[in-house]
This record gives C-alpha cells, sequence and structure tokens, in this order.
C-alpha cells in the first residue's frame, strides 16, 4: 500500500498515456519537452538513492536485535543478584531485631499476666465480699441493697467461669446460687404472707420491702418474676370467679357489662394501691387485663355451652358488641406487649381491608340511592384492624355464630317477600325518559343489606361463619333475580303463552296485534337495568368477601352462578323486546307475501307494509333506547338481536310473494331499500342526536338486506337464455342450495317444465364442492379451474344435443 500522495505517479491506476497528454496538451507544449525530460530523470535518480539507503539499512537489522537481546539478558541477570543480596540482608536484620526485643517480650508477657492476676484478685476479693454482704442482707431483708450486690456479684462471677476447676472458686459459685434460691423463696414467701391466696388482701397494703423484692426478682430466675405476677394476679380475679359463677345470675350474656364494669374497677384500684409496687416493665395492669380476658372467655364458653339453646340473636349481637368495644377499649389502652406469653395469636386480627363493596364504586353504573345509603351506614364502620386485643374475649362467640346467620336468612327471606308485596302494590316504576329505565329501588336497598351484614360478620369473625353468609347471600340473589327480576316481567300473551306467525295470520287484516304498552316496556327495561346493576354489584361483592374472609377460605367463594343468573335476565329481557317488536311487523309481512305483485302496474312509493314496519320501529325503538340509556351495550344488542330475527323473517316472506311481474320485483327492491335505510338508522331512529351505528350491527343489516335485494335482483333478469340466468344466480347469491333455487323460479312464475330444466342445469353448473364439505349447503365460489371449465362445456354441450 503506498502512503497517501497527491502524485499522478502514485496512483493505482495510473495511465502513461493519460498522463503525457496532460503534461503535452497541445503541440506548442512540446517545446518544452527537454525541461519535462530532465525533471523526470531527476525524480527518477533521487527514487533510486532512497531505495539503496532503505536497502543498506535493512542490512544490520539482524545483527543489531540479537546484541540487544543479549544486552536484556545480562541487565535481568545483575538485578536477580540484586535481588537475592536483598533478601539475605533483610533476613540478618530481622533475626537481629529478634534478638534485641527477646528480653522486651518476656517483661510484656510478665506485665500481662501480672495484670491479669491482680485483676482476678480484686475480682475475687469483690466476690467473697458480695457473697457475704448479699447473705447477710438477705437475713435482714435488705431487698434494696440486695438488688444493686446481687446484679454485681453475678457480673463478678461470670469472670470466674474459666476457673470453676479450682475447689474455692466452686465454692464461691454455690454460695451465689444458694442466696439466690433462698432469696427467690423468701420474696415469694413474703408476697404469700402479704397476699394470701385463701381471705382478704391486707389492709395495710404494698410496702417498700415488696416493691424492693420485685428489682431483687428482676434480677433472679424468670420463674421467681412469673410466679409473684401469677400468683398476684390469680388472687387479683379471686373476687371476680366468685362474683360471676356460672349459676349466679349476672353470669348470664345479658349482664355482660358488669363484667367489663368490675374489670374496669379493680384496674384503677389497682393502679392507685399497687401501681408503684411491680416496675413499669412488668406491664402489670395489662397483664391482669389478659388474664380477665381468658377467664372470661373459657366462662362465657362453658356457660353458653351450657345454656345453648336460650342464646337469641339479639342478646348474642349485644353480648357481642359489648365485647368487641371494650376490646377496643383495651386496644387504646394497652399496647399488647404482654400478648406473646397468653393464647391469643395476632393472624387473629380481621384483614386490613375494611371498605363496604359498595361505598368503592364510582362507576357510571352506580345508583345514586345506594351511594346515599351507604354513605349513612359509614359510622358503623369496623374498629381499627391493627387492634392486638381483637377476638381474645369475643372468639367465644364463633361456634354460635350460626345463631346470627339463621337470623340473617329469616331476615333476608321476609326482606325479599317485603319486595315483592311492595312491587305489587306500588306497580312497576313510572316511565320517565329524561332519566333513563330506572334501576328498581329493592335492588338497591338489597345491597346496602347485605353490606350492613357483612362488615357486621367480618367483625365477629372471618372464618365459617363467612362462608355461611355467603351462601345465604347467594340464596337471596337467586330469589331476588327470580322472584322480583324474572317474576315481574310481563307475559307475551295470556292465552298461547307467546305470539306466534301462525296466532298472528289469523288475526283480522288492519288489526292491531297484541303489543306491549308503554309501561310494559318500561318494565322491561327497568328490569334489564336493574339486572345490569346486580350483576356489577355482585361481582363486587365477591371481590369484598374474598378480601374479608380468612386467606384459607378464598377459594370457597364463588358467586360465578348468581352473575350467570343475572346475565339470563338481561338476556330474557332483551329477547322480550325483540320478540314484541319482532311480531308487532308479522302483519305486515304478512300482508306483504298476500299483495299480488304480479299484477302491479307500475312503481310508486313506498308501499303501505313498509310504512307499518317503520311506524312500529319509531314506535318501540326510541321507547327502548331512552330507557336503557345507561346500559348502552344493551340496546345494542336488542338491535342485533332484532335485525338477526328481522331479515331472515323478511326474506323468508319474500319467497312466499309468487308469482311476481317485473314490475312488482321493483317495487319490492325499492321497498328492501327502504327497509334496508330504516335498519340502518334503528339504533339512533327518532333521536335528536345521530350517533354512528355500531360496525357489528352495520354488517348484519348490510349483508342481509343485502341478500334480499340479490335475490329481487335474479328474479327481475330474464330467464333466458337459461345459462346466463343460472350463472347470474349463482355470481349474485352464491348460494348452492337447490332449495333456494326452486324458491327464485317459483317467484318468478314459471312452469314446472321449465323449472326441472332450470334445475338440471343450476346443478351442473354448480361449482366442485371442497373436500369434506357439504355439496347441499351455502358454500363460497372461488374461480373455478380450466379443467373444470372444460368439464362443464362438455356437459353444456351434451345436454344442447340431447335437446335439439
Amino acid at each position: 500500500q503506498v502512503f497517501p500522495s497527491q502524485d499522478p505517479l502514485d496512483r493505482a491506476d495510473f495511465n502513461a498515456v493519460e498522463y503525457i497528454n496532460a503534461l503535452f496538451p497541445t503541440e506548442q507544449s512540446l517545446a518544452n519537452i527537454d525541461e519535462v525530460v530532465n525533471k523526470i530523470r531527476l525524480k527518477i535518480r533521487k527514487l533510486d538513492d532512497n531505495i539503496r539507503t532503505v536497502v543498506r539499512g535493512q542490512t544490520n537489522v539482524g545483527q543489531d536485535g540479537r546484541q540487544a537481546l543479549e544486552e536484556a539478558q545480562k541487565a535481568i541477570q545483575q538485578l536477580f543478584g540484586k535481588i537475592k543480596d536483598i533478601k539475605d540482608k533483610a533476613e540478618k536484620s530481622e533475626q537481629m531485631v529478634k534478638e534485641i526485643t527477646r528480653d522486651i517480650k518476656q517483661l510484656d508477657h510478665a506485665k500481662r499476666h501480672l495484670t491479669t492476676s491482680i485483676t482476678t484478685l480484686n475480682h475475687l476479693h469483690m466476690l467473697a465480699g458480695g457473697v457475704d454482704s448479699l447473705e447477710a442482707m438477705t437475713r435482714r431483708r435488705q431487698y434494696g441493697e440486695v438488688a444493686n450486690l446481687l446484679q454485681g456479684v453475678v457480673n463478678v462471677l461470670e469472670h470466674f467461669n474459666k476457673y470453676m476447676g479450682i475447689p474455692q472458686i466452686r465454692q464461691l459459685s454455690e454460695r451465689v446460687k444458694a442466696a439466690q434460691n433462698e432469696l427467690g423463696q423468701q420474696i415469694l414467701a413474703d408476697f404469700e404472707e402479704a397476699f394470701p391466696s385463701q381471705g382478704t388482701k391486707r389492709t395495710g397494703g404494698p410496702s417498700n420491702v415488696l416493691r424492693d423484692a420485685c428489682l431483687v426478682a428482676n434480677v433472679l430466675d424468670p420463674r421467681i418474676k412469673q410466679e409473684i405476677i401469677k400468683k398476684f394476679i390469680k388472687q387479683h380475679l379471686s373476687e371476680y370467679l366468685v362474683l360471676f359463677q356460672e349459676n349466679q345470675d349476672v353470669a348470664w350474656l345479658d349482664k355482660i357489662d358488669r363484667r367489663y364494669a368490675w374489670i374496669k374497677r379493680q384496674l384503677v384500684d389497682y393502679e392507685e394501691k399497687y401501681g408503684r409496687m411491680f416496675p413499669t416493665e412488668w406491664c402489670m395492669t395489662e397483664r391482669i387485663a389478659v388474664e380477665f380476658c381468658h377467664v372470661t372467655r373459657a366462662e362465657l364458653s362453658k356457660i353458653m355451652r351450657t345454656r345453648a339453646k336460650e342464646i337469641e340473636v339479639k342478646l348474642l349481637l349485644f353480648a357481642i358488641q359489648r365485647t368487641t368495644n371494650f376490646e377496643g377499649l383495651l386496644a387504646k389502652r394497652f399496647s399488647g406487649c404482654t400478648l406473646a406469653d397468653g393464647t391469643v395469636k395476632k393472624p387473629e386480627v380481621p384483614p386490613p381491608s375494611t371498605n363496604p363493596f359498595l361505598e368503592d364504586e364510582t362507576g357510571a353504573e352506580t345508583d345514586e340511592i345506594v351511594m346515599e345509603k351507604s354513605d349513612t351506614d359509614k359510622p358503623k364502620k369496623p374498629k381499627v384492624p391493627d387492634n392486638p386485643f381483637h377476638g381474645i374475649v369475643s372468639k367465644c362467640f364463633e361456634p354460635h355464630l350460626y345463631v346470627y346467620i339463621e337470623s340473617q336468612d329469616k331476615n333476608l327471606g321476609e326482606l325479599i317477600d317485603r319486595f315483592v308485596a311492595d312491587f305489587k302494590a306500588q306497580g312497576p316504576p313510572k316511565p320517565n325518559v329524561d332519566e333513563g329505565g330506572a334501576v328498581l329501588p329493592s335492588c338497591a336497598d338489597l345491597f346496602v343489606y347485605y353490606k350492613k351484614c357483612m362488615v357486621q360478620c367480618s367483625q365477629l369473625s372471618t372464618g365459617e361463619p363467612m362462608i355461611a353468609l355467603t351462601t345465604i347471600f347467594q340464596k337471596y340473589l337467586r330469589e331476588y333475580a327470580w322472584k322480583i327480576l324474572s317474576g315481574n316481567l310481563p307475559k307475551t300473551t295470556s292465552s298461547s303463552g307467546g305470539l306466534t306467525i301462525t296466532s298472528l295470520l289469523k288475526e283480522k287484516e288492519g288489526s292491531e296485534v297484541a303489543k306491549f304498552t308503554l309501561e310494559e316496556l318500561c318494565l322491561i327495561c327497568s328490569i334489564l337495568s336493574t339486572a345490569e346493576y346486580c350483576l356489577a354489584t355482585t361481582q363486587q361483592l365477591e371481590e369484598k368477601l374474598k378480601e374479608k374472609v380468612d386467606a384459607s377460605l378464598m377459594e370457597r367463594i364463588n358467586l360465578t352462578g348468581e352473575m350467570d343468573t343475572f346475565s339470563v335476565v338481561i338476556s330474557n329481557s332483551i329477547q322480550l323486546l325483540v320478540q314484541d317488536l319482532d311480531a308487532a311487523c308479522d302483519p305486515a309481512l304478512t300482508a306483504m307475501s298476500k299483495m299480488q305483485w304480479q299484477n302491479v302496474e307500475h312503481v310508486g312509493d313506498q308501499s303501505p307494509y313498509v310504512t307499518s314496519v317503520i311506524l312500529h320501529i319509531k314506535q318501540n325503538v326510541p321507547i327502548i333506547r331512552d330507557n336503557l340509556a345507561s346500559t348502552r351495550k344493551y340496546f345494542t344488542q336488542f338491535c342485533i338481536k332484532f335485525a338477526n330475527s328481522f331479515i331472515p323473517k323478511f326474506i323468508n316472506h319474500l319467497f312466499k310473494c309468487k308469482p311476481i311481474s317485473m314490475v312488482g320485483a321493483e317495487q319490492l327492491l325499492l321497498d328492501t331499500h327502504s327497509l334496508k335505510m330504516v335498519l340502518l338508522d334503528l339504533p339512533s331512529i327518532g333521536s335528536q342526536v345521530v350517533r354512528k351505528a355500531p360496525a357489528s350491527y352495520t354488517k348484519i343489516v348490510v349483508k342481509g338486506m343485502t341478500r334480499a335485494e340479490m335475490i329481487l335482483k335474479v328474479v327481475m333478469a330474464p330467464h333466458e337464455p337459461p345459462v346466463v340466468f343460472v350463472d347470474n344466480y349463482i355470481k349474485l347469491l352464491a348460494d348452492c342450495s337447490t332449495d333456494t333455487f326452486q324458491k327464485i323460479l317459483d317467484m318468478k312464475g314459471l312452469k314446472r317444465s321449465e323449472q326441472s330444466s332450470m334445475l338440471d342445469l343450476f346443478r351442473l353448473r354448480l361449482p366442485a364442492p371442497p373436500p369434506g364439505g357439504d355439496s347441499a349447503g351455502s358454500l363460497s365460489l372461488g374461480a373455478p379451474t380450466p379443467e373444470q371449465e372444460s368439464s362443464r362445456i362438455r356437459k353444456l354441450e351434451k345436454l344442447i344435443k340431447k335437446r335439439l
């Protein structure tokens, strides 16, 4: 590779001819050819010199490299020798330092051992003196001095743990243990004397001796402290066990307040008399309260088992309310630090989420009535959920909560019956077009009651009773759906149980069909809106129940069946609305099929039957749309279902119009187009606000009504020549069914002989069915292959020859 250069001679694509032409572009430039030649010769001479210098410079490179390598090896050897000398000198220096400091090290060890010996002797002196003093003070019951001294003696004794093999040290250690045991027994005896298990307390009250004894007990074996606490609390609560014995009148649930009033008085009395006797860290007030709770729970459990038949729901709820209030009071007064020693465990705390399920709804489907009623219930929220005392007493009521569940079952049954009676007395809600279909107020009342029950039960228990309550909720959700919603849907007719085409055809021409009244339409829409509200709220109810119940029971809460029930009510309501409008249009379609279409002489405006259909649509759809304003998606479902029902029925009545003249077909085509435009505008018909119809609905209408138009276009087409007519039918309708083709021929009024040849030709012209397909069904028509086309031509030639 050449170094970068501007000289054209250095270029890789150097061309001598071009270079010379560049030097001598014209004939006149040849005059200085000698000068150019001299310059080139000079450049050649310089290049030769440079090449010669480079070649000569490279001759000594190998020799110089070998010489440099030898010098480097010699330098490395010299460096290695110097390092070895330095290492030898360092070892000699280390040895010299060790010899110098040997005596100093011995002195240092001696100093350390001497210091340790002096310290140990001092500790031994302190231990011996401390043990003597401890024994003397113990005999004199000088607990104040003993408390400080004993801690010091114990700390000093820890330094002699490694010297326990020495008899004198072991003897001192045994004396300390003996003194501790003696102190423990002596303090227990003093407390037994001051607070005897039998009889009344001493009138003198607590003494300073006992207060100091408690300080000593802190240093002694923890069992001494526990024994003191246990005996004192037992003696303090002995009166409670006597006053509230099982056979006493005050022991029953209706007087449960007296239990809590008694302990409040006792705690106040304790604070006044004994508050300073026990150390603060013993938390004696809380321990007394906790032990009272344990005793009360056991006593209440026993008495409720004995008198289970006497428990009524009001009495039970009264007792639970008073108990939870007392537990809340304990939580405000105490920290719960002593509960680790008890039997009540923290997991019994209710779940942190306590928001009622109705209060969380902010969507458009939330009814204002429910929100107002739920706001009134806010003061009834459960207490702070991190209460460490929650359930310490109230847990005993859980086995008897079946009484509460049975009561709620009865109350909900009465509530449903009241809803039914109110509906019969007050009738359906009045139609209010401005506000849309109103949700039945009874469903708001039901869910407000559900919320109150759920919050109340979660305060009582988050275990099996919540599952039982969920079962009750499920039962009455189904009953509400059946009795209030489905049970009040209007019937289509009282005699036949529904409007049928047969019954409509029997009616006199021009007579009115039995339609739903405005009130009945509003009622159906109201029931639909109510079912939709219940469906959404039931889903939220399920989520809230799962939040409140224990995690292990969460999987057992499932309200899917109830949500499906409300979905069925919604579907039935939509179907009723569709059937009503569909049945109202039936007489018009029947009139269409009975008209003499072969006698129509000219094409005019839309036919009377179209006007009748449009009239019914304009009567019903705006009412339904306005009443379903809050549930727009179900109005769209209604439109789709009506289109899916009306269009096939219209096409079937088209087939009954036979025979049809060319002018009659044109009139029918005009009528069909009018109906198509009305159906496309159906979702916003009669509305001041024009809203674009949903794409899914438009697709159904366009597809169905286009098929009707194609049928009429085929009927209008001439049947001669037959091949063109058949191909035109296959192209326009893409329907391979011979029944449909037969109906088209009937509409055209062809004779049987002509129909027979047409059908034969139709079968020949049919495209080959795909593998595994049904040749009689409707199939998609693709472009025929060349082999299929030639086969058809041959069959057609044979058919023409036979006829000729």
